[in-house]
């Protein structure tokens, strides 16, 4: 069955996923660019969220995350039948942009680590796309000689599209790059696609076996095999398939890809799916299809717009959404396996966004944003998650302490587990000592907290409308329970 997973395709394609299973993978990954992608988020009246939100910004650091990925990266090379040559290259490699591109280092690395996984899922009679643009294609261009080989590489394709402005200063920047990368060059899957070439209108020379064409306005033309080279329009702003994403692929040039390198039953995946564009042009191919997301918004848009309302897919019928807390059983589980990818769950779930970084950041975790009268700006109640039993007086104090510090107007703490009386008593009373704010003669308590099972069961913090409660096509986030 087809499947929607939610979570970071690392641990995804570890833990899921079987060695030599997937016909196609095409990713669109986070390019090194620094560019926030949180205008997806905007509510109804066209504000931005204040803050850049984690899975939709591209900014990267050499955390303790990416160094340990950077030490360990010879060893996993190894494993998977890397040369010890190209091993050493990467890490003198390594040192060098360490010294003169830290950030593109730590790019590299993530990236590392997910396309080595992808290496021992693909069959050999697969292949994969990666799509990226300038700023860093030439360094992944190494990256995946590495990983998969030189010999099985393919194509370089330019994709040109003439959408958006133009630069006084340089060449307009109108095209994206797709590594074209076989599983093994001698057996991988390729269908030829042909397109129409035009002779100016006039009728073209005979050559044996050309066929010739007129198309509806009386113009002469050849089928011509397509090159390397993909002339596609981008997606207009007022395109039906826009569905908000700054960086959203046509499906045009998803069903090329999935048609030229897959035949009907084959598996595609996309590990990091965004919108589902790979999903629903895969659909309309009789392919099977995975898809993996982090960012639950996504997850929970894609399910209801793009899977049931576009293609009237029926989840536990024509596809199933896994990674995603049931109940109170599951939500410990993600806790025990990934206390960050709880949180950052946690977060979503109650309409909220993480914030951008893993380490804790002063006893916030998130920020659930909201509109408030005749204020300009989005106001927000800052989250904080505890997924252990052990939550006392203390937290909620520190919490409070957090909250006048940032000057916000609400707190919330998520805790696992509903507390007991005695418990639930002196939190009450210090919830009540933080006081109300009043919005149009409308009261709400400035601290708050919920519990998991209550979460599951579809309860929400108390303010003002959030960001993420609205019509999924005016606030571009979904509130459906998943």
């Amino acid at each position: 069955m087809n499947r929607l997973y939610y979570g970071d395709c690392l641990s995804i394609m570890r833990d899921e996923m079987n060695l030599s299973s997937i016909d196609l993978i095409y990713l669109d990954p986070p390019f090194s660019s620094n560019r926030n992608y949180n205008a997806i988020y905007k509510d109804e009246t066209g504000r931005m969220l204040p803050d850049q939100v984690e899975a939709f910004c591209d900014t990267w650091e050499l955390d303790t995350e990416r160094e340990r990925a950077i030490r360990e990266m010879p060893v996993l090379m190894r494993e998977v039948g890397i040369d010890d040559e190209i091993a050493e290259f990467w890490q003198m490699w390594m040192i060098a942009l360490r010294k003169t591109q830290p950030r593109l280092l730590a790019y590299l690395s993530y990236m590392a680590q997910r396309l080595l996984l992808m290496r021992s899922i693909l069959r050999p009679t697969g292949s994969i796309y990666l799509h990226c643009d300038p700023t860093a294609s030439h360094y992944i261009k190494v990256l995946m000689d590495t990983i998969f080989g030189h010999e099985n590489f393919l194509n370089e394709i330019i994709w040109s599209y003439r959408t958006g402005g133009v630069s006084k200063h340089w060449f307009g920047r109108k095209h994206d790059t797709l590594l074209f990368y076989a599983g093994n060059k001698k057996k991988h899957t390729f269908n030829v696609l042909k397109e129409p070439s035009y002779n100016r209108g006039f009728k073209p020379y005979r050559f044996k076996g050309v066929e010739e064409f007129k198309d509806s306005e009386g113009k002469w033309y050849t089928l011509a095999s397509i090159r390397d080279v993909w002339e596609i329009n981008a997606i207009g702003r007022s395109s039906k398939e826009r569905l908000g994403y700054a960086t959203q692929k046509p499906l045009a040039l998803l069903e090329r890809i999935i048609t030229a390198s897959t035949n009907e039953g084959d598996v595609v995946f996309d590990p990091f799916c965004g919108c589902a564009t790979t999903l629903e042009a895969a659909h309309k191919l009789k392919r099977k299809w995975i898809g993996i997301d982090i960012a639950i918004h996504a997850i929970k848009r894609v399910a209801k717009v793009r899977l049931a309302d576009r293609l009237r897919l029926v989840e536990g019928i024509d596809f199933t959404i896994e990674g995603v807390p049931r109940n109170l059983e599951g939500a410990k589980d993600l806790w025990e396996r990934d206390k960050y990818h709880f949180q950052k769950w946690a977060v979503e779930e109650v309409d909220g966004f993480v914030t951008t970084k893993r380490t804790a950041d002063g006893g916030i975790d998130g920020r659930l944003y909201f509109a408030v009268p005749r204020e300009n700006d989005l106001q927000s109640m800052i989250l904080e998650v505890k997924g252990g039993k052990n939550v006392t007086i203390a937290d909620l104090r520190a919490l409070h302490s957090v909250l006048e510090r940032e000057e916000a107007l609400m707190a919330g703490l998520i805790v696992m587990e509903p507390l007991g009386d005695r418990k639930l008593s002196n939190f009450k009373k210090l919830i009540a000592d933080a006081g109300d704010f009043d919005v149009m003669g409308r009261l709400y308590p400035r601290m708050q907290i919920l519990s998991v099972p209550e979460i599951l069961e579809g309860k929400r913090f108390d303010t003002p409308g959030a960001v993420g409660r609205g019509d999924p096509q005016q606030a571009m986030a979904l509130p459906i329970s998943l």
